[in-house]
C-alpha cells in the first residue's frame, strides 16, 4: 500500500515548497484537488519543483472542460512531469454543474466513458499522427491539423483514475480506468459491499485483472500528538460527513448502515441553510464507522489495519502542509 499528500486550500503561491517537502519526506504522489483552486495550475508548480514523487489531480472536474482542452492540459502536464502525471477525474454533482458553472447537467456514466475515450483518441492522434474521428452521444471530435497537435511525448501513457460513489461509475472505472478514487465518504463495509464489487463486474466485462487497476482512497484519520488533538480533528470530521451526507448522491452509502433518515435531515438543513447544526446529526456511531483514528505515530498501522486488502494507495483527508507529524507518518507506515 502507498502513502499519499494530498494538497487542498492552499493557494499556488505555497505548492511549490509543499511539492518538495512531500517529496523530501518520502510521499508516493502528492494529490491536488479542485474545489478553490485550479488544481492544474499547482500541478504544473508541482512538476517543474520535483523530480520523483507521482503527481496527480483529486480530483479534477470532466464535465466543466471538454476532452480536447483536459488532453492538451494532461499532455504538457505529463511531459513537464517527465510521466508522473495520474490524472483524475470526477463527475461533480447536479447541482455545481448547473448552478455553480451554468453548464447543462447529462447522464454521468455515459458522458464519463466518452470524456475518456475522446481524450485517448486525441492523444493517440498526437502520438502517432493518426487521423482523429472521435464520434459519440455528447462529443464530435474529429479536427487535428498539424499546426494544432503538440506532436509525440515520451511517455503517451497517461493513467486514467475516475472518482466513484455508486455502481454505474465504479463500473466504468473497472471497464476502462488505470484507478479508481474512492470518495472520503466510505466505510469499509460499502467498499466491501457496494464500490469494489461494482469495480470488479467492470474488469470481468472488459476482461481485465484486479492488478490492471489502483484503487485509491482518501480517509477520515483523526490523527494528532495526543488525545486532545485527535478529538478535535474528529469534531471536525463530523461536520465534513455532515456536509457529505446532505448531497443525495451520496445517500446509498448511509443507506447501507440504516442512516437514509440522516440524509434526509441533514438535507432539509441544507435547503434551509443551517449548515451550523448539521453536525448534530451525526452521531458517535456513525463516526466510529467513517474514522480512524492515533497518533501520529501509530496512525499508519491503523491506516493499514483497517484498509489492507482494499486499497492500493491512501491518503489522510487532512491538507499536507509539511509539519513534522508527516514525517512521523511516512516514516511508520508498513511498507510491506
Amino acid at each position: 500500500m502507498k502513502i499519499d499528500a494530498e494538497l487542498f486550500g492552499s493557494w499556488p503561491s505555497e505548492t511549490t515548497e509543499l511539492a518538495k517537502k512531500a517529496e523530501k519526506l518520502g510521499f508516493d504522489c502528492l494529490w491536488l484537488n479542485e474545489t478553490q483552486h485550479d488544481p492544474f495550475v499547482q500541478l504544473a508548480l508541482a512538476a517543474a519543483s520535483t523530480k520523483s514523487i507521482m503527481l496527480g489531480t483529486s480530483i479534477a472536474l470532466a464535465f466543466t472542460r471538454s476532452p480536447t482542452a483536459l488532453a492538451y492540459t494532461a499532455w504538457d502536464l505529463q511531459s513537464l512531469s517527465g510521466g508522473r502525471l495520474l490524472l483524475g477525474l470526477g463527475s461533480q454533482v447536479k447541482g455545481h454543474i448547473e448552478r455553480r458553472f451554468g453548464l447543462k447537467w447529462e447522464s454521468p456514466v455515459p458522458k464519463m466513458q466518452e470524456v475518456i475515450l475522446a481524450m485517448r483518441s486525441v492523444w493517440e492522434s498526437w502520438q502517432t499522427g493518426s487521423k482523429l474521428d472521435f464520434r459519440g452521444r455528447f462529443y464530435k471530435i474529429d479536427l487535428m491539423t498539424p499546426f494544432f497537435s503538440p506532436g509525440p511525448i515520451e511517455h503517451p501513457k497517461i493513467p486514467i483514475y475516475v472518482a466513484g460513489v455508486n455502481a454505474g461509475m465504479c463500473k466504468l472505472v473497472g471497464r476502462l480506468g488505470e484507478g479508481l478514487h474512492v470518495h472520503p465518504l466510505h466505510t469499509v463495509r460499502y467498499l466491501n459491499e457496494a464500490v469494489l464489487p461494482a469495480m470488479s463486474m467492470g474488469l470481468r466485462r472488459a476482461g481485465r485483472k484486479r492488478e490492471d487497476l489502483a484503487v485509491a482512497a482518501s480517509v477520515f484519520a483523526a490523527v494528532g500528538d495526543d488525545e486532545a488533538q485527535i478529538k478535535k480533528v474528529k469534531q471536525i470530521y463530523r461536520s465534513q460527513i455532515a456536509f457529505y451526507a446532505s448531497t443525495r448522491t451520496y445517500r446509498k452509502v448511509m443507506e447501507l448502515h440504516g442512516w437514509g433518515d440522516i440524509c434526509d435531515r441533514l438535507h432539509q438543513r441544507s435547503v434551509r441553510g443551517e449548515w451550523e447544526r448539521m453536525p448534530e446529526e451525526i452521531g458517535e456511531d456513525v463516526l466510529d464507522e467513517f474514522v480512524v483514528e492515533g497518533t501520529w505515530k501509530t496512525i499508519g498501522e491503523e491506516i493499514v489495519r483497517k484498509y489492507r486488502g482494499l486499497v492500493d494507495r491512501v491518503r489522510v483527508y487532512i491538507p499536507f502542509d509539511g509539519r513534522e507529524g508527516w514525517k512521523t507518518l511516512v516514516e511508520g507506515f508498513p511498507r510491506d
